[in-house]
């Protein structure tokens, strides 16, 4: 790997992937501070799981495979799938919150800087994009990397997708349910009062 593929690996290692963490941290909080379990509810807060199942398996791929052709398309459909359900995601919220700047800010993060890491990944491997623009013979298998990342900083990301992703937007999923539940309830003493009132 030549200097400036080192560089850009420290980037993403050390940069891109801590940022895009946080940013989905910072979009909890957006969420929490606004209350979306008042308005959007359980099936805003499901789309952030699906989003967080599509780009799962990419982090996964990134981090413990060796970058073929084969996980530089599955990346790629991956992101698309993201970029997709985050469209859904926005347009399903806009309906029926105010989705306030910050919030905005926070998913421009959240959107561009997995393209980001592919298109960093591609550059480093670049004889594998090459190969896909037809240009030699691609790889299409999925193994192991053959220089594995040291496994110290393997759990600090897993620690991180846990603690910063997994655990607040579970509390969302079951702060809205529990919302939910109690709008539920409402209506049916709502129902019962008018039923007795007549």
């Amino acid at each position: 790997m030549d200097m400036t593929a080192v560089l850009l690996q420290q980037v993403l290692l050390w940069g891109l992937l801590p940022l895009w963490l946080l940013a989905g941290f910072g979009d909890w909080l957006c969420h929490r501070a606004y209350r979306i379990e008042h308005d959007a509810g359980t099936r805003e807060s499901l789309l952030h799981w699906l989003m967080l199942l599509e780009m799962g398996p990419a982090l996964a791929a990134a981090l413990l495979l060796e970058v073929t052709a084969a996980v530089l398309v599955l990346l790629f459909v991956l992101c698309l799938a993201h970029e997709l359900t985050t469209w859904w995601d926005l347009s399903y919220a806009a309906s029926r919150r105010r989705i306030p700047p910050v919030e905005q800010w926070v998913h421009a993060l959240q959107l561009s800087l997995p393209w980001a890491g592919l298109v960093s990944l591609a550059l480093i491997h670049h004889g594998q994009t090459l190969a896909l623009l037809g240009d030699g013979v691609p790889d299409w298998s999925l193994r192991p990397k053959q220089h594995p990342l040291p496994m110290a900083y393997l759990w600090g990301v897993a620690a991180g997708g846990v603690l910063l992703a997994a655990v607040p937007f579970a509390e969302e999923t079951l702060r809205c349910r529990h919302a939910a539940a109690v709008r539920h309830a409402q209506r049916l003493r709502l129902r019962e009062v008018a039923r007795g009132g007549r």
